[in-house]
């Protein structure tokens, strides 16, 4: 018996389309001119889900990327004045990162730039077709273990 998808086919339209969103995400991104790029904005992202600033090491685990690409994402975007490094309170040899105000003003740039990203993407979906995607996706990510929610 065959599969649905057994010559992969699924499977490459799958990484076409996420290829295809990273490509236009990145187009929203220029556009704003807010000099963030896709990395740094989905640290912003992590960082905004956070209940108290997280150490680096906390981020990296997030992010699933070794901590010194964190440092390298942390400098960017602390030189933009986005985040800031700041002691833990109960341990100064700690350092924990924070959003800034322009952190934060960032972060609602980036949420316009997803969402006219996406609009683009779903454009030629009818109503119909946006909720049965809807649906198709909700069973795909509720098929997979959460990672690490929260930090």
């Amino acid at each position: 018996m065959t599969t649905p998808d057994s010559d992969g086919l699924l499977a490459e339209q799958l990484l076409w389309l996420t290829r295809r969103v990273h490509r236009i995400q990145k187009h929203h991104l220029e556009q704003r001119g807010l000099g963030v790029t896709p990395a740094q904005s989905r640290l912003l992202r992590t960082l905004a889900h956070c209940d108290a600033p997280p150490r680096m090491a906390d981020l990296a685990q997030r992010l699933e990327v070794v901590p010194r690409a964190v440092t390298t994402l942390v400098d960017g975007l602390e030189a933009n004045g986005k985040v800031r490094r700041v002691p833990d309170p109960t341990n100064r040899r700690v350092i924990r990162i924070e959003l800034t105000d322009d952190g934060h003003d960032a972060l609602r740039e980036l949420h316009g730039a997803r969402r006219a990203a996406a609009e683009e993407i779903l454009a030629p979906l009818t109503d119909d077709q946006r909720e049965v995607l809807g649906g198709l996706l909700d069973t795909l990510v509720d098929g997979v273990p959460a990672r690490g929610r929260g930090c």
